[in-house]
C-alpha cells in the first residue's frame, strides 16, 4: 500500500448511519467515501435479478462468473455499477438488504469484492465502511471506528428513510429484519462483524446526525 495513503475504516450494525456518516465525513475531510455495503447488494440484487436463492451458498458462487461490479466516483459522489448498470437506487430496497446479508456469508462474494476494495484503498485517501473493513479489509487502516446505536434506534432510523422514499413499512418489520441481520452479520463464518482491537468504540443512540458526523470527524482528525 502507498504510505502518503491514509484510510479510515467504520464498521458498525446495519441501520447505525456509517454510510450517512462516513460519506459527510469523507466530503468535510476531502476524502472519498467508499460503501462496500453496496457491492454485497450489488452481488445480492444480481442473484435475486437470477432467480436465485441467496441463500444458496453454490448458486450465488456460481452467479459471479458472469458479473461485474464496479465503483465509479462523480463529483465525488459514489455509483454503483451492476454490469454497467448504475443500480444505486435498486440496492437500497429491503430485499436487497436481506440479500446482500446472505450473499456476504458466502466466501466466493468475499474474494470477488476483497481485491476491488483493497484497490480503491491502495490509490485513495478514503473513508470506507462495511462490517469487516478494520478486521479483514483494511487491517492497517490509520483510524479504525465501530459505530453503533441500540436496535431500536437503527431500526427507527430505518423505518424513516424509508418512509421518505415512499416504501410502505412496518416500524417491527424493520426491527425484526434488523436483528435478524445482526445475527446473521455476527455469526457467520467468514469475518463476522467484530470491532477491530484498535477501533475506537462510537455509539450513537440519542445522537443527531450532525452530532454523529461531528464526532466522527474529531477521532478522524485527532487519529490522524
Amino acid at each position: 500500500m502507498n504510505n502518503s495513503v491514509i484510510n479510515v475504516a467504520i464498521d458498525g450494525p446495519a441501520g447505525a448511519g456509517k454510510s450517512t456518516v462516513s460519506r459527510a465525513a469523507a466530503k468535510s475531510i476531502g476524502f472519498i467515501y467508499v460503501d462496500t455495503g453496496a457491492l454485497y447488494r450489488a452481488v445480492g440484487v444480481n442473484a435475486l435479478r437470477m432467480g436465485i436463492d441467496t441463500k444458496d451458498k453454490a448458486a450465488v458462487a456460481e452467479s459471479l462468473k458472469d458479473i461485474s461490479v464496479d465503483l465509479v466516483f462523480e463529483n465525488g459522489e459514489q455509483k454503483v455499477l451492476l454490469n454497467g448498470e448504475n443500480v444505486s437506487v435498486e440496492i437500497r430496497t429491503p430485499p436487497a438488504s436481506m440479500a446482500a446479508s446472505d450473499v456476504s456469508a458466502v466466501p466466493e462474494v468475499r474474494a470477488f469484492l476483497f481485491d476491488l476494495q483493497r484497490d480503491i484503498a491502495a490509490r485513495n485517501n478514503c473513508v470506507m465502511d462495511g462490517r469487516d473493513i478494520g478486521t479483514v479489509v483494511l487491517p492497517d487502516a490509520k483510524v479504525k471506528i465501530f459505530l453503533t446505536a441500540s436496535p431500536e434506534e437503527r431500526a427507527m432510523r430505518r423505518y424513516k428513510e424509508l418512509i421518505e422514499k415512499g416504501t410502505q413499512v412496518e416500524y417491527k418489520d424493520v426491527l425484526e429484519e434488523l436483528i435478524q441481520r445482526d445475527y446473521n452479520d455476527s455469526h457467520r463464518e467468514i469475518a463476522p462483524l467484530k470491532p477491530a482491537q484498535d477501533s475506537v468504540m462510537l455509539d450513537t443512540t440519542g445522537m443527531s446526525l450532525e452530532e454523529s458526523v461531528n464526532e466522527i470527524i474529531r477521532i478522524i482528525k485527532e487519529k490522524m
